[in-house]
């Protein structure tokens, strides 16, 4: 600011002194026409150099101006990425916060999942125990059965009768039959009693065992179900 003053007072004295060469020019009467032209031609150089000095102040001083326009500017633009970085930040953050939240959410989601799914294995292993038990019981009971069924056959075997001769006996009156042709019905209706029920013993058994192949498939295919849930959603989280 200094150097600028010194500069414009420099310039007022210099015009100064000029303005006043001039009006002492003015005011004297020229003596000599060489003398009055080398003057002239000093005068308008000195004007020259004034007016070329104050076109370069006056340029100086517009770049001077543009300057702190643009620095304005450049301030103005700072100022509005700082306030976009602010705003991107906070939103990081909430995203940051959110997937805090949800991995809490989904984890707890997942044990839970994860204890339905033992409680439901847990249960489907006793259901098969009980059923492999109840089986076991059935196929001791059919042991049993046949057991006792040789046992009579192989005691009574002169006493079987077909089916013909059952029905052919079984019209007489008992005081007609035989003491072997009674105890031959009375075998015949008791081993065919038994035959039935071990016949529907054996159809039992048999539904049971295709029930226990369904409960053993299922179980196996509800296992490799929860083990395939789990390892995808282990693989997304």
């Amino acid at each position: 600011m200094s150097l600028k003053s010194s500069k414009e007072m420099r310039k007022v004295n210099i015009s100064s002194s000029f303005e006043s060469e001039d009006i002492s020019l003015e005011t004297t009467v020229p003596t000599d026409d060489i003398s009055s032209s080398e003057e002239r031609e000093g005068t308008v150089k000195i004007t020259k150099q004034l007016i070329e000095r104050k076109e370069l102040l006056h340029n100086l001083q517009l770049l001077k101006i543009e300057l702190s326009q643009k620095n304005l500017m450049i301030d103005n633009l700072k100022a509005e990425y700082l306030t976009k970085i602010e705003e991107l930040e906070e939103k990081l953050n909430d995203a940051v916060h959110q997937k805090k939240l949800l991995s809490l959410r989904l984890d707890s989601q997942l044990a839970l999942q994860q204890e339905d799914a033992r409680k439901h294995q847990a249960l489907m292993k006793q259901e098969m125990e009980t059923i492999l038990l109840r089986q076991k019981q059935l196929e001791e009971t059919n042991r049993q059965l046949r057991e006792r069924a040789g046992d009579i056959r192989r005691s009574l075997r002169d006493l079987e009768l077909t089916d013909d001769c059952y029905k052919q006996l079984k019209l007489l009156p008992e005081d007609q039959l035989s003491i072997p042709e009674y105890v031959s019905i009375l075998f015949y209706e008791v081993v065919h009693s038994l035959r039935k029920e071990l016949s529907d013993l054996q159809m039992k058994k048999e539904t049971l065992t295709e029930e226990l192949s369904g409960y053993k498939l299922q179980l196996k295919c509800l296992t490799e179900s929860k083990g395939v849930e789990t390892v995808y959603e282990e693989c997304n989280f």
